[in-house]
């Protein structure tokens, strides 16, 4: 292989790198840009040309973009204090409880096809702050480790009941393939038909989840318990300790 043909895929070590240094994601993405065209001999004329074509033919990549300005601007304005505040108002509101109330809201959306932002537009400024809230009810900062699980549990609840619940919506892809898939085998299904069974489907897989999640909720507030338990403990035997020295 010609060693300037892999100069092409400089583009791809770009995005790689720059994932993994965490960088600005649409400024990685536009060096990789630039640079595959670049080393690919594209003209200035020739890349703006292939740039708009694909911006044209993926224009619905435009609600994602707005989803994300909005999203962005409601935090800047304070919808994570917000979101926080109000579940601090529910004295009994557990991460569990709010994982599930907004599994139950996914699911029912889904079924009319509509997308409210999921991970990045809606858990990240909403769901998270009040599990956060939720956790942190007893004064102490949640560590580390217990946030990444419970940043785990919402990007569960949220593909479980996007991928039950999208399934519920008459004319919508995978609907459409199922149906193409049993024509072809001499099956004559409708949509409605597709649908009505998929809903006891969605039912016991969001039930399965909801459980479940709520278990590892369980879990890791009774680890929390231990470790605060422990630190009280050892705080209490170096007063004690230094109570005694002083003493002597």
């Amino acid at each position: 292989m010609d060693p300037t043909e892999l100069l092409k895929l400089l583009g791809i070590v770009i995005v790689v790198a720059g994932f993994a240094l965490k960088l600005d994601s649409i400024l990685i993405i536009m060096v990789a840009a630039v640079a595959t065209a670049v080393v690919g001999g594209m003209d200035p004329v020739a890349f703006l040309d292939t740039l708009g074509e694909s911006f044209v033919s993926n224009r619905s990549m435009c609600i994602f973009i707005m989803t994300f300005v909005i999203t962005g601007t409601l935090e800047r304005s304070g919808l994570r204090q917000a979101a926080a505040a109000l579940i601090r108002k529910l004295k009994n509101a557990s991460a569990g409880m709010i994982v599930s109330a907004y599994g139950v809201v996914r699911v029912l959306f889904a079924a009319f096809n509509v997308n409210f932002g999921g991970v990045a537009g809606f858990i990240r400024p909403v769901v998270m702050p009040m599990e956060q809230a939720a956790v942190e009810r007893d004064g102490k900062k949640i560590d580390e480790k217990h946030l990444e699980e419970l940043k785990g549990v919402s990007a569960g609840i949220d593909n479980v009941a996007w991928f039950f619940g999208q399934v519920l919506f008459i004319g919508g892809s995978g609907g459409l393939l199922v149906q193409g898939t049993l024509a072809g085998l001499g099956y004559d299904v409708s949509l409605a038909d597709l649908a009505a069974v998929q809903i006891p489907v969605a039912v016991l897989a969001m039930l399965a989840a909801i459980v479940y999640y709520n278990i590892i909720d369980r879990r890791l507030m009774r680890r929390r318990g231990r470790a605060d338990a422990s630190a009280d403990a050892a705080a209490e035997k170096d007063a004690r300790a230094e109570k005694g020295g002083d003493a002597r």
